[in-house]
């Protein structure tokens, strides 16, 4: 105990590492806040330049644009419904109404408080369940993360006002959109129709921008005649009061950010989403309604994918199967420089386990001090005239998408989803579900065929498989359950149930 302790402080009382981490948690927050470059990009980045440096600096680094990262994007989410990263999509559902009603100061207040509480909660996983959580993602197989995927576009019926058929549509239209290319098993050419262009399918960040950022900027035009919503920037801090009122809720959903996290290849996105939901089932009467500014629609969504940062680590050191594309990258560094993280990590190398646990909880604390700052230069952002507001979002929206692979096209693609945007949103359809589902159309996709092939082509088999297995059996329940929870008199009989428990007048 006394090594690990001392291999953790090696972070902390360095003052070239202590520097290293802090200068990458600012710069993840503001990579993070800008859409189209991706954390994981910045991390590729890095380390073409840290692979000549000592490990436990490109570490320390890496570690802070990692928890940086995850955390700006909610910042243009709340400002501009431009969420900088798809882990922020739940939270602009209520983090931008928010702004829209001058709190926009309070919400990134609120957002900097559950991120880092989350990040807290899944690095104390991380550095005491880490064996444990591994062998429990062990057992999920590919039929499981399909149905994972399953719940998920089920769940935007949640993020779609009170139209579940609405959000359906919106999630398959994502997954159609996902399809498009080269099938990853046999190589043909999917809705390609001949176009050697679409063979290498459509980035989803070019779709993100397309359907939050364009269309947004659209129907701003339509409103340029309504006054400008002034910020009221008081105290950024959440009151004591308000802390211990949302301190259950973002502790469960900080624990389901930490087991999402921990399953291979799921991540910071589906732990938001899944949090979201179990905010707003759990929370029968609250003060706000979800969607309009609910302080538990942005409390659940940022702890839960601020959390998946330390349980993405967890497979990743234990068993050298990354939790998602940023520690999938990290690998590729960790074998750079001679390591093998695996389930020899800990026996062989365990100064490294504890000096990235260190690294993290160090790149937490920067991340209290440098998301309370900026905050009002930050706000002034949506008092910005529209005229000059809605040009800008456009150009930083074909930049951040040309960028990605300096590629025209896909600004072309962007313009194109931007306009179908707009007539979804002027129509009552919700834009971020067809994000979600193309962010987890391929994962269903494979998973999907893997789970076929496991059933040698049988659908009867196939189907047995989803409840002859314990954990297969509990997410077909929930999957089912959320399905039935859309039925008019499942919802109607959850109305009345609320108002019996609400407090007499």
């Amino acid at each position: 105990m006394q090594d690990a302790l001392g291999y953790f402080a090696i972070a902390w009382l360095d003052p070239w590492l202590l520097f290293l981490t802090a200068a990458g948690t600012f710069s993840g927050i503001y990579v993070g806040a800008i859409p189209g470059l991706s954390v994981t990009m910045a991390t590729s980045i890095l380390i073409s330049f840290t692979f000549k440096w000592e490990v436990n600096e490109a570490l320390a680094l890496i570690s802070g644009v990692f928890i940086g990262g995850v955390y700006g994007g909610s910042r243009t989410a709340i400002l501009l419904n431009i969420p900088g990263a798809p882990s922020a999509i739940a939270s602009a559902l209520d983090g931008y109404p928010m702004a829209q009603q001058g709190k926009a100061g309070e919400a990134i207040g609120l957002t900097t408080l559950m991120s880092v509480f989350g990040g807290f909660i899944g690095i104390l996983a991380l550095a005491l369940f880490a064996p444990l959580i591994s062998d429990i993602a062990l057992m999920f197989n590919s039929r499981d993360y399909l149905l994972l995927g399953l719940i998920g576009i089920t769940l935007v019926g949640t993020l779609s006002g009170e139209s579940f058929a609405k959000g359906a549509f919106a999630g398959a239209l994502g997954v159609l959109i996902s399809m498009v290319g080269l099938d990853p098993m046999t190589a043909e050419g999917r809705f390609t129709f001949g176009s050697v262009t679409l063979m290498g399918g459509i980035p989803y960040i070019a779709a993100m921008i397309g359907f939050f950022g364009v269309s947004e900027a659209l129907v701003q035009l339509r409103q340029l005649d309504l006054p400008v919503v002034r910020q009221r920037i008081g105290r950024i801090l959440p009151a004591w009061s308000s802390v211990k009122r949302y301190f259950w809720l973002a502790l469960r959903s900080s624990g389901i950010g930490t087991v999402i996290g921990a399953l291979p290849g799921t991540g910071g996105d589906i732990a938001a989403l899944l949090a979201y939901d179990h905010a707003k089932r759990s929370t029968l009467r609250p003060q706000v309604p979800f969607g309009k500014g609910a302080t538990e629609g942005l409390v659940a969504p940022e702890s839960a994918n601020n959390a998946a940062v330390g349980g993405a680590h967890i497979p990743m050191l234990t068993l050298g199967i990354p939790g998602d594309a940023v520690t999938a990258v990290i690998i590729g560094a960790l074998f750079i420089h001679g390591l093998k993280p695996g389930p020899l990590l800990l026996v062989e190398t365990p100064h490294l386990f504890w000096f990235i646990v260190g690294s993290l909880t160090l790149a937490n604390v920067f991340l209290l001090l440098f998301g309370l700052t900026g905050v009002r230069i930050f706000t002034r952002i949506v008092e910005c005239p529209k005229a000059v507001m809605i040009p800008l979002i456009i150009v930083l929206s074909a930049v951040g998408t040309y960028a990605i692979q300096n590629n025209v096209t896909h600004v072309y693609w962007m313009l194109l989803f931007g306009l179908v945007g707009y007539f979804m949103k002027i129509y009552g359809f919700q834009v971020g579900p067809v994000i979600l589902g193309v962010i987890l159309g391929p994962m269903m996709d494979s998973n999907y065929r893997r789970a076929m092939l496991g059933a040698r082509g049988d659908i009867s088999t196939f189907l047995w498989n989803f409840v002859s297995h314990p954990i297969s059996f509990v997410l077909s329940m929930a999957f089912l359950g959320i399905l039935l929870s859309q039925l008019p008199w499942v919802q109607q009989w959850r109305q009345r149930r609320a108002d019996n428990q609400a407090p007499s007048p």
